[in-house]
Order: C-alpha cells, then sequence, then structure tokens
C-alpha cells in the first residue's frame, strides 16, 4: 500500500492532472495575460486588476479548482499616451478608429505588480505568490517591446487526511512530507502596437525537486518549465465592430505542445463574445460585459473533447476585472483585447 500511495502522489506531482502541467490551466488568459506574462506589467494607464475562479471538470470528485487575483500598473506619474498623436485629451476612446489611425508607441516606462493563485487539485494544493516587474521600451512610431520578470515563492501542500489508507496505522503517514516552500520564477517579453501583440514567457525556470515522502527510493519528483507563445491581431469591421483572433502554444515537459487558437469579436465595446479551441482537449464559449468603465465581468465554458467528456460536465471560469484610476471616460480602455 505504501508503494501505491507513492507512485500515485510521484505521478501527480511530476506528470500533472490529466493535462499533464503543474501549473493552472485558463481559458481566460486572452483577458489577462499577464497571468502567464509578467512583460505586461504595467502596460496600462491604470491598475488592472482582476479576480478569478475556475472549476475544471465539473462532475469529476476533487477536480482541479483555481483562485486568483492579480493586479499590475505603471511606475510614475507620468500619461503613457498624451502626445498629439496619440491620446491629446483625457476622455479620449482609446478604442477608437482614429486613434488606432493614429497611434504611436507609448515613452519607456516602468511597470510592477503581483499574482496571487491558489490551486487545488485532489489532496495536493499549491499557492503561488510572485512580484512583478516589467520595463517597456519604444522600439519605433507605432511599436513597444516590453521584458518582465516575476520572483516570488511556490507553497505545495498534501492532505493526508483525505487518502484513504487500508491501515489507519499505515508507516507511510510517519515518512509524509505535507508542507513545502519553494522558489519562483518567471520571465517573458512581450511585442505590442495599437492592433498587433506577441509574447513568449517561461514560468518556474527554476529547476526544483518535489517529494511528499523522506524514503528516497520514491523521492524523484520535480518542477517543470512552463513555455508559453502568444500572438493576435485586431481587425476593424467597422467603428463599432472589432474582431480579434489569437493563437497560444504551450510546452510543458515531456508532454505533447498545446495548441489554442481563439476568436473575439466586440460590440461598440460595451460587450464582447469569443470562442476558443484547445486541441484534443476542449472548445469553449466566452463572453463579457463592460458594466461601467471601473467594472468588467466575463464568463467562460469548456466543452470537453476528450476522453474525460463521458465524465466531465466541462469546465467553468469567471473573472471580475476593476481599472483603478481609469483616465478614459469611456466603458472599455483595453488596447489589447
Amino acid at each position: 500500500m505504501k508503494k501505491i500511495i507513492y507512485a500515485f502522489l510521484l505521478v501527480f506531482i511530476t506528470n500533472g492532472i490529466a493535462t499533464a502541467q503543474q501549473r493552472p490551466q485558463y481559458t481566460q488568459y486572452i483577458f489577462n495575460n499577464y497571468l502567464l506574462n509578467p512583460a505586461l506589467s504595467g502596460i496600462e494607464n491604470y491598475v488592472d486588476f482582476k479576480a478569478g475562479y475556475r472549476k475544471q471538470w465539473s462532475g469529476i470528485n476533487d477536480a482541479p479548482e483555481t483562485s486568483f487575483a492579480s493586479a499590475h500598473w505603471n511606475l510614475g506619474d507620468d500619461y503613457l499616451w498624451k502626445n498629439p498623436l496619440s491620446l491629446p485629451e483625457k476622455g479620449d476612446d482609446p478604442m477608437s478608429q482614429n486613434y488606432m489611425q493614429n497611434y504611436t508607441a507609448s515613452p519607456a516606462h516602468h511597470g510592477m505588480g503581483a499574482t496571487v493563485v491558489i490551486d487545488k487539485a485532489g489532496p495536493i494544493s499549491r499557492l503561488d505568490a510572485n512580484l512583478t516587474y516589467a520595463y517597456h521600451l519604444q522600439l519605433s512610431g507605432t511599436l513597444n517591446l516590453s521584458v518582465g520578470a516575476a520572483a516570488g515563492i511556490s507553497r505545495i501542500g498534501l492532505d493526508v487526511g483525505s487518502l484513504t489508507f487500508e491501515n489507519p496505522n499505515d508507516p507511510a503517514l510517519n515518512n509524509a512530507i505535507t508542507s513545502q516552500v519553494k522558489p519562483d520564477l518567471a520571465l517573458g517579453v512581450w511585442l505590442y502596437g495599437a492592433r498587433f501583440f506577441a509574447g513568449a514567457s517561461v514560468q518556474q525556470i527554476l529547476p526544483q525537486k518535489l517529494s511528499f515522502t523522506t524514503d528516497p527510493i520514491y523521492n524523484m519528483g520535480k518542477d517543470v518549465p512552463h513555455a508559453f507563445l502568444t500572438a493576435g491581431y485586431k481587425f476593424a469591421l467597422d467603428e463599432s465592430i472589432s474582431v480579434i483572433p489569437s493563437f497560444m502554444l504551450k510546452y510543458v515537459e515531456p508532454t505533447p505542445l498545446s495548441i489554442d487558437a481563439n476568436l473575439k469579436f466586440a460590440f461598440k465595446d460595451r460587450f464582447w463574445i469569443g470562442g476558443s479551441y484547445r486541441h484534443d482537449d476542449s472548445f469553449a464559449g466566452m463572453a463579457g460585459v463592460n458594466i461601467s468603465r471601473l467594472v468588467n465581468l466575463t464568463y467562460s465554458y469548456d466543452f470537453t473533447t476528450s476522453a474525460l467528456s463521458n465524465v466531465s460536465y466541462g469546465s467553468h471560469e469567471i473573472v471580475l476585472g476593476l481599472q483603478l484610476n481609469n483616465v478614459y471616460q469611456v466603458m472599455s480602455s483595453m488596447r489589447m483585447w
């Protein structure tokens, strides 16, 4: 029994749950790429706060559940897009056609932020807390390139009480490691303009051993890097409607490359709908509404297409966004999405 428990935990921590990833999976990363890439720190003119909850694979007991909060802002009091070709007056709509056609890159500046992610799956729980920093360089009249880093800690816990043993006094309990704290580091780059964005990032760069037992025979677990590559482009169908296709490639060794294709339609920057396809995993429908210039709310539902569809009702994800100290007197001021 002892070997069975340890083998289970080893497979769990090294290969993840079904998708073989150790970090949480998100559908609405297109709405908050900052969760995956620290280079977005300070990309907006306001404090961009988001809080969300994801229930993955509803219908499966002890399936992953993720809660997160993030916030980032530019450093300094300068108004990032204030030159005559960009936003001459506070209150101009950054989503308007005129703004897009006359866009100029923001001045070089610094940004910072913070993320907290709590993830639980079965007996394993994880808390990731990071501070982020980015420097935004003005490449040309219309392009910026930012480079960012995130540093913090990860606490991985094991709830031994939720495990069932044939023998309540099993010796495995005596050797169990129920909590461990590891340093964490991520790096990213982000290239962006008025309509275009592209980025790459790597999470869990620092090699770390993970084990839930002091037994050296079962001490082979480890953190593995998570690499992301994404890009998208915004097309204006008319003054009121825009469409943004994008993709995401994700690689977590030793699993196959994960491929996402996304499409979003925005209507008068008041509300939007979209869809996403993750190869060999799921389809997703998404929708969001800008309740005011301060508050927005988004929701997504994943339709599972893998073998888990026989036992899962899909995945739910909801995100609340706040645009604090928003200088724009408009409903939506997110320049990227």
